[in-house]
């Protein structure tokens, strides 16, 4: 009998095999994105204190989104993150794309993130 692949399980792998390369420091720390259906979610994160320095998503309430999973929220999300990062005076960080292909909303956030003063 075939078994049916869970994608989620494989993207978990993919990300776990990024992981052993890509780590946050306090200089570069690293900006972590989460897709759900309805929602994305990014986070800047120290990965040598085991902290979230800033996040950002498309529930909140600043943003206050019709939907949270289409490629303009993912884009506004990236312009939200990239403005957090410089009040906490954050300017360079480490993409980690979480599993995900570098396609669609990925990129869309990634893209707005570095138009708004991210370096990556």
């Amino acid at each position: 009998m075939i078994k049916k692949v869970n994608r989620n399980e494989v993207r978990q792998a993919r990300h776990a095999r990024v992981r052993n390369k890509v780590s946050g420091t306090k200089e570069t720390p690293r900006l972590n994105v989460f897709r759900s259906n309805s929602n994305i979610f990014a986070q800047i994160i120290d990965d040598s204190e085991g902290k979230t320095l800033v996040s950002a998503s498309s529930i909140d309430k600043e943003l206050s989104l019709e939907n949270g999973g289409n490629v303009e929220a993912a884009a506004k999300v990236g312009e939200l993150i990239a403005k957090r990062a410089k009040e906490a005076k954050i300017t360079k960080v480490v993409f980690d794309r979480g599993g995900y292909l570098y396609h669609g909303r990925i990129k869309a956030l990634a893209d707005a993130a570095r138009e708004n003063g991210l370096e990556f």
